[in-house]
């Protein structure tokens, strides 16, 4: 029976009281305690591993929290370990989840429609009636997608906005009280980004309570009217927005302040001799004649939005995606990747943008899961030495900082971050020539991107180059020694020293060639 009492005065959008949640002896929230005024933006903030999307699960009753806690809700009160996903609908909350629960094998209008409810007469769907309905939110969020798409053929970008889209639906006849978004911005490009900002400053003055989780600090500053800040499982504070800089929030969630490891870092030296590739009229899917060199251990950006073609780049670089034409050259050697396996043998590496899909292995152990790109050094006559591969996968967990209770858990018991680490330190194990990185701290807090961020310098230092693409424009001004923009599957700029910043990438990718030049 689920334990609920009514209270007449109303003093907040939602109340959290002592919510606790452990998993064996991880303890992922410790007697959480705070409030939400009602028809605020909230930002709820911390490290992977704080405790926040246990935090949401736990409000959304897919994931009971411990006894003791509860939830008051504009003046009803629930149990914690008696909220479910009925009751949380029912209180008019609505959730998109870092990992939208949409269905790949089912049109944008079945997934819409999953999200509130198939137009029906006399028993019969109104397909045309849906597909008008759908294709209104599409347009609305300037989603680039029709109703009879196929999710599952659509990016992850676009998958997250048709979530999005799904849950405020029924925000004009106000049945929608709160939206808890959980990094909904994590993969999309700044058009797309302010596209949602903008959407949420509106449910929010139309008196709607809103909690935002978000790695991006510079949204959470200019978005929230207050935010939250909760480290270990732990409560640390809970105040305005007004006055906090994004220093003063790394240091709330962080514990300490952080040094910008690539902004204090003396800029790379020039490369010397030549290029480590060169790419020549590289084209095929959305790529046109396009052509670039990487030197020596530099970081080039590639910058360009969503189908510019920028993830499609770097899978025919790493022989995932078949070009049509042109031409790659690694080191002054003539190369065609066939298949992957061969990129690899070359000593090129890829960390997908997709890391649940493509760069984890949920079902196998951390140890597992550094060791299987280079299995051939611990096996001998088809069997694998397992004390001299546990020796070195733990150096590794040592030496890129991945918190984990052992090397036999299993990577999904980690934390997004430290999935991601566990990710890039696979690659790096091996030394490569060439790293190819496509969104590498999507989803990862500050402290881990830091480490990230280490690793990748420390790996540049011995000759190592890098491509990365990245959604987050400051990152790639942070990280890259030079950037190229991708607009249309053509490379219509680039960017050096002082010209890398937020606001060039943002014009050049947005303009037309016209406005550009």
């Amino acid at each position: 029976m689920q334990k609920m009492t009514e209270r007449a005065e109303v003093t907040s959008a939602l109340r959290i009281r002592n919510l606790s949640k452990s998993f064996g002896q991880t303890q992922a929230l410790d007697k959480v305690s705070f409030e939400i005024r009602p028809g605020t933006i909230h930002g709820l903030l911390g490290g992977n591993g704080s405790g926040k999307s246990t935090l949401i699960k736990a409000l959304a009753g897919v994931q009971p929290a411990d006894h003791g806690g509860s939830f008051e809700f504009l003046g009803t009160t629930v149990s914690a370990d008696h909220m479910t996903p009925e009751l949380s609908r029912a209180l008019g909350l609505r959730f998109v989840h870092q990992n939208p629960a949409v269905f790949p094998s089912m049109t944008v209008a079945e997934n819409v429609a999953i999200g509130a409810s198939f137009p029906t007469t006399a028993g019969k769907i109104r397909w045309k009636a849906l597909r008008r309905h759908t294709q209104e939110l599409l347009d609305r969020f300037e989603i680039h997608a029709r109703a009879g798409d196929m999710v599952g053929d659509l990016r992850q970008a676009e998958q997250t906005m048709i979530a999005i889209a799904r849950a405020l639906q029924d925000a004009d006849e106000n049945a929608v009280s709160a939206l808890v978004l959980d990094e909904p911005t994590a993969s999309l490009p700044d058009h797309e980004v302010e596209i949602l900002l903008d959407a949420v400053r509106r449910f929010a003055a139309a008196g709607h309570t809103i909690v935002y989780v978000s790695h991006r600090l510079d949204e959470v500053i200019q978005l929230t009217d207050d935010v939250t800040v909760l480290r270990d499982g732990r409560h640390v504070v809970t105040r305005p927005s007004e006055g906090l800089s994004e220093s003063g929030l790394i240091e709330l969630i962080v514990g300490h302040s952080l040094e910008k490891s690539y902004a204090s870092a003396q800029a790379a030296p020039a490369p010397l001799g030549a290029p480590r590739l060169e790419v020549r009229n590289l084209s095929g899917g959305p790529l046109r004649d396009v052509s670039f060199d990487v030197g020596r251990g530099e970081v080039l950006g590639i910058a360009g939005l969503l189908g510019s073609g920028r993830t499609e780049l770097l899978r025919m670089l790493f022989g995932d995606l078949d070009r049509e034409g042109g031409t790659m050259t690694l080191d002054g050697n003539a190369v065609e990747f066939a298949e992957v396996r061969e990129a690899m043998g070359t000593g090129v590496a890829l960390v997908p943008e997709d890391r649940n899909r493509e760069g984890v292995f949920q079902g196998l152990s951390v140890r597992q899961n550094l060791s299987i790109a280079d299995l051939g050094r611990f096996t001998r006559a088809g069997r694998i030495n397992g004390t001299r591969e546990r020796q070195e996968v733990r150096q590794s967990i040592n030496d890129y900082r991945i918190k984990t209770a052992d090397d036999a858990a299993l990577i999904s018991s980690l934390s997004g971050g430290n999935q991601q680490k566990v990710v890039m330190a696979r690659w790096l194990r091996r030394k490569p020539r060439l790293l190819l990185l496509d969104e590498p701290t999507q989803g990862v807090d500050v402290g881990a991107r830091e480490d990230l961020y280490a690793a990748i310098r420390a790996s540049l230092s011995d000759g190592m180059s890098v491509i990365a693409v990245s959604s987050d424009f400051d990152e790639l001004a942070q990280i890259c020694d030079r950037v190229v923009v991708l607009r249309d599957g053509c490379i219509t700029a680039e960017l050096r020293g002082k010209d890398i910043t937020r606001q060039q990438m943002t014009h050049l990718v947005l303009a037309s060639g016209k406005d550009a030049a």
